[in-house]
């Protein structure tokens, strides 16, 4: 959901990443021009080593570019060292991976627990996660390890864990990639829920189209590039196409 009049809470201008291995120079991404504004969910898809990940990174601020500038929040991030990045992170960034990331020995409630400490804000306060994890479906499962817990329930408090700080903005690496389609959907439903609820900027991987068609906007790359025709999904099976 978009809100009205909305500014731009990731900007990038003339992106670019190479990587280098020896005399050898992989160009992950070229002069990638990007704005998504506060409160909008966008898809970005493409094939595999097209650069979505390495995008994904670089606005998280886990990798510095090459060249060009990234602005998060008004932030300009570029060219900032590893401890001012993380700081930004911890700030206004939550992360969602396809393989859930979750500490084994701890509960579901001590991995959300952990974030919170990560984070500066000591110990899980009930009253204010109440509502979160009351969305996802997790108000009786706090006890139970990931081990214990299904796939999608394991996802479900991967995102709990990413939104528990009421970050600006949520990156999603492939959400969906390890679960089954009915709880890719769940899954899906409760991010377009917090994206609605919360107004937070979500930008996801995703080789899904079913999974696009969730978003706001979608985002084609090749090649390192984004492609100058993106498309906008309704969440009915009908969709328009912008320039």
């Amino acid at each position: 959901m978009i809100a009205a009049n909305s500014p731009l809470m990731i900007q990038t201008i003339d992106l670019t990443m190479i990587y280098k291995s020896g005399k050898v120079e992989v160009c992950a991404l070229r002069d990638v021009n990007l704005g998504i504004k506060k409160g909008e969910f966008v898809a970005i898809m493409g094939p595999s080593g097209c650069g979505k990940s390495t995008l994904l990174h670089v606005l998280g601020g886990l990798l510095r570019p090459t060249q060009g500038k990234i602005q998060i929040d008004g932030d300009e991030i570029s060219r900032l060292n590893d401890a001012e990045r993380t700081a930004v992170r911890r700030k206004k960034i939550g992360y969602v991976f396809q393989r859930f990331n979750l500490l084994p020995t701890l509960s579901a409630r001590g991995n959300i627990e952990l974030a919170k400490k990560i984070h500066g804000n000591g110990t899980l306060n009930p009253n204010g996660a109440e509502k979160i994890l009351e969305m996802l479906g997790l108000k009786d499962k706090m006890n139970f390890r990931p081990t214990e817990l299904s796939g999608g329930e394991q996802q479900r408090v991967a995102i709990a864990r990413a939104v528990i700080n009421h970050p600006k903005i949520i990156l999603a690496d492939e959400p969906t990639g390890n679960l089954d389609s009915r709880n890719a959907r769940t899954v899906l439903r409760m991010m377009q829920e917090l994206n609605s609820k919360f107004e937070q900027t979500i930008v996801m991987i995703t080789h899904d189209p079913e999974a696009a068609a969730m978003a706001d906007r979608v985002i084609e790359m090749r090649d390192g590039h984004i492609l100058p025709l993106a498309h906008h999904f309704s969440y009915e099976p009908e969709f328009e196409g912008l320039f």
